[in-house]
């Protein structure tokens, strides 16, 4: 981190099927050891697969997903006279975005599926009806800051 100012936001292109930079935000986290076109098969073929298991478009499930994973708040560790809290603090936009695509692979990866393309499509539609890990997490996430609302008076 730079202590001179701050560092400069890199923006994405969006992407080339649906236009959206959150689209290729979340196949950049899915890509490992660079590999971007097989990142972006995965995503494209989960979005048929969500289409032909539910009937609705993928990328309107994708959407509603990501708006049910985003965390609305969240505790951080904060130091105080020798002992350490967890302060509850709102969570700013773009961190939620953040948060609710690392989640999102991070259990897509976790799942007992076969093939990346299918443990994707699994998640989206479970994430879409309010349901499966991503969302256990976000709702850990607010138990957590619920316990500690004691605390919150501590926020900086």
């Amino acid at each position: 981190m730079s202590r001179r100012r701050a560092a400069v936001k890199r923006d994405v292109l969006p992407d080339s099927r649906y236009g959206d930079k959150v689209v290729t935000k979340f196949i950049n986290s899915i890509m490992l050891d660079g590999k971007k076109s097989l990142a972006e098969t995965i995503f494209y073929g989960a979005m048929d697969l969500i289409k032909e298991k539910t009937g609705q478009e993928g990328y309107e499930v994708f959407k509603t997903a990501i708006d049910n994973i985003k965390p609305q708040v969240e505790v951080r560790s904060r130091r105080i006279g020798g002992a350490t809290y967890q302060v509850p603090v709102e969570v700013r936009i773009e961190r939620q975005q953040t948060l609710a695509l690392r989640w999102l692979t991070t259990y897509t990866r976790q799942r007992k599926e076969y093939g990346m393309m299918e443990k994707l499509a699994a998640e989206l539609i479970a994430a879409g009806n309010n349901e499966g890990a991503t969302v256990k997490k976000k709702e850990d996430t607010y138990k957590m800051a619920e316990a500690n609302r004691a605390f919150a008076h501590y926020k900086w």
